[in-house]
């Protein structure tokens, strides 16, 4: 059996983390909304025009 060692040695994965806060904006939106969201509010949520932006400047 292994065990984690302890002491802080947790490393953090900056994508995993984006993700996570990703879906959780996306769960806050679709609990407010009183409909399903549309795919032009999702693509919103998620800042996907920003990110088609910021891969175009590259």
């Amino acid at each position: 059996m292994r065990v984690a060692p302890g002491g802080g040695t947790a490393v953090q994965d900056h994508v995993a983390l984006a993700e996570i806060e990703l879906c959780g904006e996306l769960i806050i939106a679709a609990s407010a909304a009183e409909e399903r969201l549309s795919l032009e509010s999702i693509d919103e949520v998620l800042r996907v025009a920003e990110e088609r932006e910021t891969a175009g400047r590259e």
